[in-house]
This record gives C-alpha cells, sequence and structure tokens, in this order.
C-alpha cells in the first residue's frame, strides 16, 4: 500500500492515457484477456532523462555507478544501444541528457525517480521538446500537455526561465500533471483545462508566444507498447476524424501572431 501511494500520480497518469488510447470510460472496460505485447516490445531499451531543473547528468551518471552500473560512455551508433545488457548503460547519441539502459530495467523505485531527478521517457518522447528547442526566457505554449513529460522537458530546456502554456480538456490528467510537475521543480507554468482551439490567438497573455510544441490526439499505431494488451485497429471514420482535427488544430496553432518555430509530432 505504501508503495502504491508513493507512485500514485504516476500510476493515475498511465491509467488515464491507458483508457484515452482504448477510448474507454471505466476502469473495468481495460479488463481483457491478456495479449502478446508488440513485437519488439521487449527489446526497447529503457530510456531515462536526466532533469536538468534537480540535478546534472554527470551526478546521476555518478549515482548509478555506485549503484553498480557500468557506464560505457557516449554512443557511437544505434547498434550499441540495442546490444547493452546486464548492468552497463550509455549516453544517448542524440539527446545529450538521455541515459540508456537494457531493455526491461525498472526504476519506478529508485530515488532519483521518486525524487523527480530522472524522468522515465522514451527517446520519441523526448525528441519534440529537443527539437523545438526555445531559448531561456520564451514563452511556449503545449497544447496538447497531458500527462506531462513534455511540458517538464520544455521546463529544463527553457531552465525554468520564461512561461509556459499547458492546455487539456481532461481535469484529472490535468491534477495528475500539476503533481508531477511540482515534484519535478517546474515552475512558470499555467496549466488550462481547456481546449487548445477555443484559446484565442490575439489574446494579449499569448502576445509572446514564440514556440508551440503540438502533439495531438492520433491513432498511437506507432507506439510500441511496453505492457500486453489488445489492440484493436482503428476504423476508417476514426481515422478520417483524426486526421480532421489533427489539420484544424495545426492550422490553429500556425495563427499566433509571434510564433517562429512549431513542432508537430503524433505517435503514428
Amino acid at each position: 500500500k505504501a508503495l502504491a501511494r508513493r507512485h500514485r500520480a504516476r500510476l493515475e497518469a498511465e491509467l488515464a492515457r491507458l483508457k484515452v488510447q482504448q477510448k474507454v470510460s471505466r476502469n473495468e472496460d481495460l479488463l481483457a484477456p491478456a495479449q502478446a505485447a508488440s513485437p519488439g516490445a521487449s527489446q526497447v531499451p529503457r530510456y531515462v532523462r536526466v532533469n536538468t531543473l534537480k540535478t546534472c547528468v554527470d551526478d546521476v551518471i555518478d549515482f548509478f555507478k555506485r549503484q553498480g552500473y557500468s557506464y560505457l560512455g557516449k554512443a557511437a551508433s544505434v547498434e550499441e544501444l540495442r546490444a547493452l545488457s546486464g548492468k552497463k548503460f550509455l549516453l544517448d547519441l542524440h539527446l545529450p541528457e538521455l541515459l540508456v539502459f537494457p531493455p526491461q530495467t525498472d526504476f519506478h523505485d529508485s530515488l532519483l525517480y521518486t525524487s523527480g531527478h530522472i524522468i522515465l521517457q522514451d527517446k520519441a518522447s523526448c525528441l519534440p521538446a529537443f527539437l523545438l528547442g526555445p531559448a531561456a526566457g520564451s514563452h511556449v505554449i503545449d497544447a496538447c500537455a497531458a500527462p506531462g513529460n513534455k511540458t517538464s522537458h520544455l521546463a529544463a530546456i527553457l531552465k525554468n526561465k520564461g512561461q509556459i502554456f499547458a492546455f487539456d480538456v481532461d481535469t484529472k490528467r490535468l491534477a495528475t500533471m500539476n503533481t508531477m510537475l511540482t515534484r519535478a521543480g517546474v515552475t512558470g507554468f499555467q496549466l488550462a483545462q481547456q481546449d487548445f482551439l477555443t484559446v484565442d490567438p490575439g489574446d494579449p497573455k499569448y502576445s509572446k508566444v514564440t514556440h508551440i510544441l503540438l502533439d495531438p490526439s492520433c491513432s498511437g499505431s506507432g507506439m510500441v507498447n511496453r505492457v500486453p494488451r489488445e489492440e484493436a485497429a482503428p476504423s476508417a471514420e476514426r481515422l478520417q476524424a483524426l486526421a480532421g482535427f489533427q489539420r484544424k488544430v495545426l492550422s490553429h496553432a500556425l495563427s499566433f501572431p509571434a510564433l517562429r518555430r512549431l513542432v508537430y509530432s503524433t505517435c503514428s
């Protein structure tokens, strides 16, 4: 029970994300016969993003070395990441704050994780904020923000200097996100339970917004699941509706007057 209470925010965020993906409203609707995990899921490395708002890469590397892990330096190729095994880890070859461990490595009980010093975030999820690359002091919108990993990454890139406006329509997901951002040491953010499409680009509040991260709802067809679950192929109608929504939200994001850079990403 104590363990469940300690990880409550993370568990609630993952449960909410799973219900959105499965398009169900009740927890009971998630119960189904066990299915095989996605092909290759067992071979996906464990990515660990160092939260530079609370620590630095060198200190985290030293911590893991004291825990008996062997640091192999910066990876020179993707093949090196795939070859990881045992208690060995690398620095990612593309992202400077991303450590890579063998598949199935579990850090949910690690002090660094529970204190917000590291974020368990896959590489694909780290790329949007990294590519957006707002300078410290920038005003940024995270249009479809929950559960908040990308928002916390943006804050780290900004060094907590500037302003992040984060939007999502789900109250519970926003509450969980607020807990996660606080644990990660994020400041200078405003959460709003609001559909991004209803946000007025002409509002003076957003007159200095120069960067937008847009990660809208999608079919999730490009995701590699780490846990077994049944996946139903989305219908043609569902795909058409998603495509229409994405076109609309992208056009809306591009209408902000001071916008200089926008990163648009999906999991499909």
